[in-house]
């Protein structure tokens, strides 16, 4: 067998093998994980909140009860006034929260 033959023979059977290699290897076909849904911090409880990462149920507990006295939170900023969240928290959080509208009473 001549060269040619031999490097186009080589070229066929890598282009064959190359989906069944990439399907094994997982990369195609590996479903990604989803990110959690957002937690409306107008209506979540304290076992809610306090599944979030860095708020336990102490914080959660504060948070809740400033929800109750001052009304719903307008902005995920707002969380600022609760003792014990600051921007660095804050920060951490901000993907996993939003601001809906006020729960109905």
């Amino acid at each position: 067998m001549d060269t040619r033959r031999l490097w186009l023979a080589l070229a066929l059977l890598g282009a064959a093998a190359a989906p069944a290699l990439a399907a094994s290897s997982g990369d195609t076909a590996r479903p990604r994980a989803q990110a959690p849904a957002p937690v409306d911090v107008n209506r979540a409880g304290i076992a809610e909140l306090s599944a979030l990462p860095g708020i336990g149920p102490k914080l959660a507990r504060r948070i809740v009860a400033f929800r109750e006295e001052h009304g719903p939170f307008r902005k995920v900023e707002e969380l600022l006034a609760v003792k014990g969240i600051g921007p660095r928290l804050l920060e951490r959080l901000r993907d996993r929260l939003t601001v809906g509208r006020t729960p109905p009473k």
